[in-house]
């Protein structure tokens, strides 16, 4: 893959929670300027973003973020609420803890009801595997595949690591043909990038690509 073909993956992302709307900006300027598939940003900003790029660009929010343990009812406000400020994709954080105790159907469930409050909105659901056990990530395979969401994305990037290789290539091995695979977190280099994609990745979370191009320029 050349460099244009990794930067059409990466969801150019800005998450910290000191995050102010200047550097906002920035991060929509340069995804803009390195054409990225989005701009990842938290939800306050994205009726801002939205009506400073317009069509220009594709805007991505996190909901339940980054702990996942909100209540359904306050995860679907927050989806809602995130669309009809402008945002094209959200990004939301699983329950974590149902998933430990094995209660897969309320993961489902709640997933479905996300998804429902998307209106039509692409949804990639967060798994956090840094917390998961391999056989708890293959379960969640399962899940997100039946949920009607589009993608199953690694991690938050706030836990204990982010996205591994090996995590790649489970959830390519596991996930239903039609669920496409994000990986986010500690992505720092071209060549890591490339890597991921190769086992499968169709989406990178990352702020770092973009950075490195910029001081390559």
């Amino acid at each position: 893959m050349n460099i244009n073909e990794i930067l059409a993956t990466v969801d150019h992302t800005l998450l910290a929670p000191d995050a102010t709307t200047e550097q906002i900006k920035q991060i929509l300027d340069d995804a803009i300027k390195y054409k990225t598939a989005s701009a990842c940003i938290p939800a306050s900003f994205v009726k801002f973003a939205k009506e400073y790029c317009g069509n220009n660009l594709t805007i991505c929010t996190v909901i339940g973020f980054p702990t996942g343990y909100s209540t359904t009812k306050t995860k679907v406000f927050e989806t809602r609420d995130a669309v009809e400020n402008g945002a094209d994709e959200i990004d939301m954080v699983i329950n974590i803890g149902w998933v430990k105790e094995g209660r897969y159907d309320l993961v489902l469930e709640e997933i479905k009801e996300i998804k429902k409050a998307c209106s039509g909105k692409l949804l990639k659901v967060i798994i956090e595997t840094c917390l998961l056990t391999d056989e708890e990530k293959i379960q969640m395979c399962r899940v997100v595949s039946e949920s009607g969401a589009e993608y199953i994305k690694t991690s938050t990037g706030f836990s204990k690591a982010g996205a591994t290789f090996h995590d790649i290539e489970l959830f390519a091995a596991n996930v239903a043909p039609h669920l496409k695979i994000k990986a986010a977190g500690g992505i720092s280099s071209i060549e890591d990038a490339q890597k991921f994609t190769e086992l499968g990745a169709n989406r990178l979370g990352t702020s770092r690509i973009v950075k490195i191009v910029k001081e390559q320029a």
